[in-house]
């Protein structure tokens, strides 16, 4: 498994919903944020990699949601990255509230690469990352 990456955020106004908690889809937008940042501190480039016919993509997605978080919380995106299988990677991240350090939300995100045609493969970055 590679380096622990750790993002900071902070909740703005218009993520909340009529509750006054982050709406569940936002946390979406927070971890695929963190992975991309996190390949990225890997010297992994998501766009180049897309320009050249490599596309990373999200096949599973499992989050449990374990409190809220609410306007002006400051979090953190904990990202770790290893692999599932012979073609398939896995991101196990987790948000975690500043100041009570309460994991807000566990998830396991597993994703793949397609090729120009489609077909499933592991490009040679990421399975450099994954030795």
């Amino acid at each position: 498994m590679s380096e622990v990456s750790e993002l900071p955020f902070s909740v703005r106004d218009y993520e909340c919903d009529l509750q006054g908690v982050v709406n569940n889809s936002v946390y979406l937008n927070y971890l695929e944020h963190a992975r991309h940042v996190f390949l990225k501190e890997q010297q992994i480039d998501f766009a180049a990699l897309s320009k050249a016919g490599i596309n990373l993509v999200v096949i599973r997605a499992e989050l449990d949601y374990k409190g809220s978080l609410t306007s002006g919380d400051s979090f953190i995106v904990r990202t770790r990255f290893t692999r599932k299988s012979r073609l398939k990677f896995l991101f196990i991240q987790d948000i975690i509230r500043e100041g009570d350090e309460k994991v807000l939300l566990s998830a396991e995100v597993t994703g793949t690469a397609v090729n120009s045609q489609g077909k499933p493969f592991m490009p040679e970055e990421l399975a450099n990352l994954l030795e």
